[in-house]
């Protein structure tokens, strides 16, 4: 194997970064909505009401098992990145859901 690309950085080589917060500190109440309204991945703001009505929600308890997959099903999952597990949990619930509804009907 060879070391020709590899860069090696020691903590002594880092600088350590100051931000300037002084924007963000003269932001007022109204800035900061404005500017969440405007921004169309920012989640909605909330008011009292919202958290009055607000419950929360576990998530299911997880098992650990071993399963046998396809190596084709496995590796298409890992192939679109980090989080394939949960990926993969979230189409067996939905199938599990979609079945669910149909037995309902």
């Amino acid at each position: 194997m060879s070391n020709d690309h590899t860069v090696r950085r020691s903590r002594a080589g880092l600088k350590s970064a100051k931000a300037d917060w002084s924007g963000f500190d003269a932001l007022t109440d109204r800035d900061i909505e404005a500017a969440v309204r405007d921004d169309p991945d920012a989640a909605p703001l909330v008011d009292e009401a919202w958290f009055d009505q607000a419950r929360f929600v576990a998530p299911p308890s997880k098992a650990a098992i071993n399963i046998r997959l396809d190596k084709d099903v496995l590796d298409f999952f890992k192939s679109e990145g980090a989080g394939y597990q949960t990926r993969m949990n979230a189409v067996l619930r939905a199938y599990m859901e979609h079945e669910r509804r149909k037995r309902r009907a």
